[in-house]
């Protein structure tokens, strides 16, 4: 059945746009070889060697390369629903002075219409966009990262609401350069770029910025979280979501390979989860996306042995060097032989004597979920899966333990809410600067965030059965800055002791932050781990905590009184805690 709201929107955006063609999408992988030829053929894309089978590498324009250069705004009627943390512009001032600078932008190109799916196939939770884009790359993209072509439109039927969003790459300048998000009618305008999610608009800006709005309209969670599964050594299966900010090891943990015998692990999503409360009073996560979009520089063989699993074949990379044998090569893969000469990821000759990395520290992979060997059954189940335990984590060098437990549900948000991490440190000794980063939904969250805290403490009051709330830091260091803790694989020792708390097994001290393991309740054996550096690893320092709490309430009361009542009762219980520890 033809969808009338569809093609009337296609109409208007060809008449303004006036491209030279339009080509409706269908998702079959004759469509996407055609495409891949096309850029191929055109320069746009690069065929990689024999040892990466129908795998190809784009690069972006060089004044295109950056992710901040875009600005990304909030359109809503009132300013205080976007909230102080988001840009944000009237719907009406962003009609007058942004939709005329579409007018004829697409002549002399074709105009791609990407109908989408997010979520399992058949499933009642998911959601339907439409991307208009001129960038045959971003529609190859879209067919890789989500189910594309006449699966959506028939989950669409006749239905007038979906997502609508209109992309061009423009002339690339970055003060032409915007992606503006309508929340209220559901419509993303992207201009000045072809770079990561800058053009890609099904994953954050439909999938957390549009969707954790309409989210908190309908009772669900559109999160910034992995998923994954755990089956112990006995044969119990688990599911645990993690909200960690990005580059503090989400994708690791997600396709995490076990550092103790007889745990397997499923991946279901990497970096992106849609959340509903079951009528078993459980919460329940899917992931909308089909595929990762994962950054490439620091993969390797020893840190993420799946994910590089997952790159052997069909993956689009962008902006990574290129190897004399037609192979990608980016930062923390492999050394690169003396004298070799690569092509960085600007298309200029690079040696390892240069100064700038040869791949763009975000330079990205796109592949499919299936790929990956982790990702199992589990990833289609129209329902999603029965969520166990939530995990907030960051990057704290000092201050946070390796893992503490929250008290109960309104403790756990509070934690969020109040979840700080550092910046990753660079060669050059930049980097290590601590921000607040709530829920790592601080990028992606297209409302208030006051409102978004609420909106948890809700789902919360729903639950008859909530999953346990933990944070994690796998990064605290000692006083020569050497990481306290082995990271990567060993991390399942600790997700041990989580799921032995989950099944009300595991042993745990209280304190001012919540609940910690002491040194026999996690399996530390084969590790070289003293009691004193145990120790330091878990220490809970009242004077530090109170220090940060106190810092931390600027950033919470910005809110006014869209800060929750129930958030402050934590937070001024949490202070009680410290200067009663410190007496």
């Amino acid at each position: 059945m033809r969808n009338e709201e569809l093609h009337a929107w296609v109409k208007k955006v060809a008449e303004h746009t006036k491209p030279d063609a339009v080509r409706w999408c269908d998702g079959t992988p004759l469509e996407a070889r055609a495409l891949e030829d096309r850029m191929v053929a055109s320069g746009e894309l690069v065929r990689l060697n024999e040892r990466f089978p129908h795998s190809f590498l784009h690069r972006t324009d060089p004044m295109d390369g950056e992710d901040g250069n875009r600005v990304s705004v909030i359109c809503t009627k009132y300013e205080d629903d976007a909230g102080p943390t988001n840009e944000w512009m009237s719907p009406e001032d962003a009609e007058r002075t942004v939709w005329p600078r579409y007018d004829g932008i697409m002549r002399g190109r074709t105009m791609y219409v990407v109908p989408y799916l997010l979520g399992p196939a058949h499933s009642s939770h998911g959601r339907i966009g439409v991307q208009i884009t001129d960038s045959a790359y971003v529609a190859a993209s879209l067919g890789i990262m989500t189910r594309v072509g006449q699966l959506a439109i028939r989950q669409l039927g006749p239905n007038p609401h979906f997502v609508k969003g209109l992309h061009s790459v423009g002339d690339l300048s970055p003060h032409r350069r915007f992606v503006f998000h309508f929340p209220q009618t559901k419509t993303i305008w992207s201009l000045g770029s072809e770079y990561a999610t800058n053009a890609i608009l099904s994953k954050e800006c439909h999938a957390l910025r549009l969707a954790s709005a309409e989210a908190c309209e309908e009772g669900w969670m559109a999160e910034h979280m992995t998923v994954f599964g755990l089956t112990s050594p006995s044969g119990v299966t688990r599911y645990i979501a993690a909200a960690f900010p990005n580059g503090c090891g989400k994708t690791n943990l997600a396709m995490l390979t076990p550092g103790l015998p007889g745990w397997k692990v499923e991946t279901i999503g990497d970096d992106i989860c849609w959340m509903h409360v079951g009528d078993d009073g459980r919460l329940w996560a899917l992931n909308p996306l089909a595929g990762f979009f994962g950054v490439a520089p620091g993969t390797n063989p020893k840190t993420h042995r799946n994910v590089l699993a997952a790159m052997a074949r069909h993956v689009l990379f962008t902006n990574t060097a290129l190897r004399a044998d037609g192979s990608p090569w980016w930062e923390g893969l492999e050394p690169v032989p003396n004298g070799e000469t690569l092509i960085d990821w600007r298309g200029k000759a690079w040696t390892s004597k240069n100064s700038s990395p040869a791949a763009h520290p975000n330079a990205r992979f796109a592949v499919s979920a299936r790929r990956c060997p982790t990702v199992g059954p589990s990833f289609d189940a129209p329902n999603g899966v029965p969520i166990s335990a939530i995990l907030f984590g960051g990057r704290r060098s000092k201050l946070v333990p390796l893992v503490f437990e929250t008290h109960d549900w309104a403790h756990g948000v509070y934690t969020g809410a109040t979840l700080v991490s550092e910046t990753p440190i660079a060669e050059n000794g930049s980097g290590g600067m601590p921000s607040n980063d709530p829920m790592a939904m601080l990028p992606f969250c297209g409302i208030n965030m006051g409102e978004y805290f609420r909106h948890w403490l809700r789902i919360g009051e729903r639950l008859t059965r909530p999953p346990r709330i933990f944070q994690v830091n796998w990064f605290r260091t000692d006083d020569e800055g050497k990481l306290l803790w082995p990271g990567f694989g060993e991390n399942i020792r600790v997700l041990e002791w989580i799921l032995e708390r989950v099944e009300g097994r595991g042993h745990a001290i209280e304190t001012p932050l919540g609940r910690i393991p002491t040194r026999t309740d996690l399996n530390l054996a084969g590790l070289d781990m003293s009691p004193d550096r145990f120790e330091e690893l878990m220490d809970v320092e009242p004077r530090a905590w109170l220090d940060e709490a106190l810092r931390n309430e600027p950033f919470l009361h910005q809110f006014g009184p869209r800060w929750p009542e129930r958030l402050e009762q934590e937070h001024r219980a949490f202070i009680a805690r410290l200067r009663s520890a410190l007496q």
